[in-house]
Formats: structure tokens, sequence, C-alpha cells
């Protein structure tokens, strides 16, 4: 079973969230004659502010987590961590502003203030709060933005491959230029799984993984295969972390906060541990055979990382 509710984000942008599995005995959603990908959908519901989507009860409520994907990610990347989060949680993964089926304002804004308000919004909307937020590099940011400022909604954060330095004008120049070089529009989703997975320029060696990881970010147009979003909005979301250092943040996030990477990530080891420290209750965890979709590229590895962590952080008192 998927099923989508919208929320309403900062300045009324339409948001979709999703579970990905079959709630625990005890709910009983309403379910509509559809399919998508072979599973049960519900029918699409909507959350307006000051008010909570009709979250299931159940005699004693699970404790909640939020999925936050990363630049250029979606919902749906998540779909494989939600389902086994749902055996113990209630899991909602959140397509992001610009992303996936949320609206993608042609006017913005995608600054860090949108983004951290608009997963604020969702948990209110949705009543996961207090919850733990996991988030994969912008998403994790925007999770440990989002416990600094409310500590009350937060229980747990985990922060998968994100760096707390600024990257400078040199990486986002290095981004332009990547985007530049896709080579659009893609003939078949085959091509975008080898061009991404086997022929990408900045590829160190092929990673089927990555190819799977962005041929579920591709819609096909009248002309072939292109990208749900829109680059040049991608660009814009990056810039006010890009610039930025963001450690006086981390410092602020009170709850328990654990800090995964993969070996082959972005996240150098000197710089997670330098952030374990400076997290007030830091935890620190790798994933061997894993790059920055450390998610993707070790599965296995990733859910050994993070479910003790969140089984001891959620824990009833």
């Amino acid at each position: 079973m998927v099923r989508r509710t919208d929320v309403l984000g900062a300045g009324g942008v339409r948001l979709a969230a999703w579970e990905f599995a079959d709630p625990p005995a005890g709910r009983r959603p309403r379910r509509a004659a559809a399919a998508a990908g072979g599973q049960t959908v519900e029918a699409v519901r909507t959350a307006l502010p000051g008010q909570r989507s009709a979250a299931p009860r159940v005699a004693e409520r699970e404790p909640s987590v939020l999925l936050l994907h990363g630049l250029m990610g979606r919902a749906s990347h998540w779909a494989d961590t939600a389902r086994w989060l749902s055996e113990r949680y209630r899991a909602v993964a959140l397509d992001q502003r610009g992303h996936g089926r949320s609206e993608k304002p042609s006017e913005g804004p995608y600054d860090r203030e949108a983004f951290v308000s608009d997963a604020e919004a969702a948990l209110d909307q949705l009543g996961l709060g207090p919850v733990a937020l996991v988030g994969h590099a912008m998403g994790a940011l925007t999770a440990w933005q989002l416990a600094a400022r409310r500590p009350d909604l937060v229980r747990a954060v985990v922060i998968s491959d994100m760096r707390a330095s600024a990257l400078g004008e040199p990486s986002q120049r290095a981004w332009r230029d990547w985007f530049r070089s896709w080579p659009l529009p893609f003939g078949s989703l085959e091509e975008v799984q080898r061009w991404f997975g086997e022929d990408d320029p900045v590829l160190e060696r092929p990673s089927p993984a990555r190819g799977r990881f962005y041929s579920e970010v591709m819609v096909e147009r009248s002309d072939g295969w292109r990208p749900v979003f829109s680059r040049s909005q991608m660009l814009l979301a990056r810039e006010p972390w890009v610039y930025d250092a963001h450690w006086e943040e981390l410092a602020q996030v009170r709850c328990p906060a654990l800090v995964v990477r993969g070996l082959d990530g972005e996240l150098g080891r000197a710089e997670a541990q330098e952030m374990v420290r400076v997290l007030p209750r830091g935890h620190y965890a790798e994933v061997d055979d894993a790059g920055h979709l450390l998610h993707y590229d070790h599965p296995g590895g990733w859910r050994a990382a993070v479910d003790p962590f969140l089984r001891e952080a959620l824990r009833a008192p």
C-alpha cells in the first residue's frame, strides 16, 4: 500500500507526503481502487494548516519518523527504508518543494527558511511530532536545523552524508557545469541508468545503484526522458547552504543525533567525527561499500547503522 497525503508548506506550497507500507494492526485506512507499481494506493488526502490529518489512532500511538530526501531526490527514494521502519513506527517520507510530486514554484523561495518551515508544517499537519527526523544530504541539513529550532518537535536526528562546512563557489560552479553536461533528453530509462551509473564523467567507478537512483527522478516528455525537477531551481536551493557553514546550528541540537557516512561518500571521516563532537548527544556510524547514496548502495549496512540508534532513541521512557 502507498498512501499520499498533501500538506501545505510555507507560503501555501502544496507538498506530497507518502507512506509506503501496510499500516500496523489496528489501523483501518480507506483505500481507493487504484494501483501503482503493483501496490494499492489510497486516494490523495489533504491536511490543512491548523488541522491534523486523520492520523491513525491505535491503543498506544507508535513513534513517528519523517524522512527527508536530498537535493534532486524524492520521497520514493526512501521506500525500502520506510517499509522496514513501518514495522515499528509510523514512517512518512516528504517530497520537498521543487521535488517529486510537490509543487515547484517558479519564483521560489528555495532558501533554508522555506525548507525548514515546510518540514515543520508537515509535522504539524500530519500529527507526527515529536518525531525522529532521518535526512540524506540536503534533507539532513533541514533535519538538524529543524531540531535546533524546535526541540519540542524532534526526538532524534539521523544525519546521512551531509557536511557542516561551507563548500564555496568552486562547488557551485562544478554543479552548474555538471548539469550542463547531461545529455538531455534521454531516449529511455535504460539510457538514464547507463549514463548516471556508468558514463557520467564525474564517476570514478561504475555505480548501478546511482543509475537506479536517478532513473527515479526522470519523467517521460514528448521528446524523451527529462528530470522531474528544474536544474536551475536545484542550484537556487543549493546556494543558501553551499556558501555558509552550519556548525552553530549543529551545536544547538539537543536530542540524540547519529552522523552516518559511506566510506566513499562526500562527508569525510574527520569532519564527520568533528560533527559528532560538536553535537551534544552525537553518535557515529560508517557503512562499508557505500558512497554518497548509502541507503541505495548498501541497504543492509544502512539499516544496521540506523535501526539500533532509532530503537534506543525512540524507546518509551
